[in-house]
């Protein structure tokens, strides 16, 4: 599945409505502490939600303990399904996500495919084969004599979808056909 860079900002809402079509609420979990990721993923997600006519609410967690009290307000305010923003706190408790999502039933889409293999229900981002080609080429052309700074900045090209129906199963969602038909990966 390959699309352009800012194709994939709405995408995880349109993957989530696409499999959640009366979906109501849908919640997105930001790192505040990284203010760049935060107010870039927030603002992606608030215009693409806008053009689709989707409510979001912005879930904010720094620490372990904040996951814990983002995945009570989302089910509080009875959202259907979460994005979980790319950070680096998110990446390292993968297990906590996962089991939290699992535990509530929220459908949970992560931006790699490492969750969707940990038992979360998918993933939609980069694909990580093709960001280390890049890198390579890169460090070959810097080996030769270019400098960093003169190297264009070059954002991800391809993203791949990957769906656990495993997962799905486990919450009673049912996933159609054709739209595994377009996934990546399919983990069964």
């Amino acid at each position: 599945m390959t699309t352009s860079y800012d194709e994939a900002a709405p995408k995880p809402l349109g993957l989530l409505r696409e499999i959640l079509p009366q979906s109501t609420i849908i919640g997105v979990l930001v790192n505040p502490a990284d203010p760049i990721t935060a107010n870039g993923e927030t603002n992606d997600m608030r215009e693409a939600a806008r053009s689709v006519g989707q409510q979001i609410e912005i879930l904010q967690a720094s620490t372990e303990r904040d996951i814990d009290l983002a995945f009570a307000s989302l089910i509080d305010m009875r959202a259907n399904a979460l994005v979980v923003a790319p950070d680096a706190l998110f990446a390292t408790q993968a297990h906590q996500l996962v089991a939290l999502a699992a535990r509530h039933a929220i459908p949970t889409l992560y931006w790699r495919r490492e969750f969707a293999k940990a038992g979360g229900l998918m993933s939609y981002g980069s694909n990580l084969a093709d960001a280390l080609h890049t890198l390579g080429v890169y460090a070959a052309r810097i080996l030769k004599g270019e400098k960093p700074r003169d190297l264009p900045i070059q954002q991800p090209t391809k993203f791949e979808l990957v769906v656990n129906v495993k997962a799905a199963k486990a919450i009673g969602l049912v996933i159609p056909e054709s739209f595994l038909a377009r996934a990546d990966e399919v983990i069964e």
